[in-house]
């Protein structure tokens, strides 16, 4: 959950997730029930602190698919995710799948570029790496834009969350000095 999260590619120094119990409640959960539920705190949470970032206007959620491994999958979110010429044009509404498929080629991530597919908001803008579903039909208008990037490698998946970047968080991180 927090450990993909990635705004701007740089770790914060400032930022800690602390998990307390008294036992008060008397309640003793088995160790899945409060596995899944420390999880989808920590998730929703993850959500808020993308929802939060400084001057962003667009939630991100990348999901990557079909990986030949998890660290493949993470490698590939992340490398979408720290793409600033696709968080600029999904800022400016731009479903640019190009910029996707820039990224993925810049991982070891294993995957045929033939074999790649891209989903911007549920339309299949990229299929089998070339054009797929007529990019006007994405509604970028939403806050919320959801990527799949479908490697066509395996089974595993994993997704990774960002914010798109905009001349407010610039902005916000030039307007300063330390």
């Amino acid at each position: 959950t927090f450990d993909r999260v990635d705004s701007d590619g740089c770790m914060s120094t400032n930022d800690t997730v602390l998990l307390l119990a008294s036992g008060a409640s008397g309640l003793t959960p088995s160790a899945e029930a409060f596995g899944e539920a420390v999880r989808e705190v920590c998730d929703d949470l993850a959500r808020q602190l993308i929802g939060d970032a400084e001057g962003a206007s667009k939630d991100i959620r990348i999901e990557v698919i079909n990986a030949a491994s998890e660290d493949d999958a993470v490698e590939v979110g992340r490398s979408i995710a720290r793409n600033n010429l696709l968080k600029c044009a999904l800022h400016g509404e731009d479903p640019n799948w190009g910029r996707v498929l820039s990224a993925i080629g810049t991982t070891s991530a294993a995957f045929d570029p033939d074999k790649l597919n891209v989903a911007i908001n549920d339309v299949w803008v990229c299929r089998n790496g070339s054009v797929g579903d007529d990019r006007d039909l994405v509604d970028m208008r939403p806050r919320e834009v959801h990527i799949v990037a479908d490697l066509a490698a395996g089974t595993r998946t994993a997704t990774v969350r960002t914010n798109d970047l905009t001349a407010d968080y610039v902005h916000e991180n030039s307007a300063y000095s330390s």
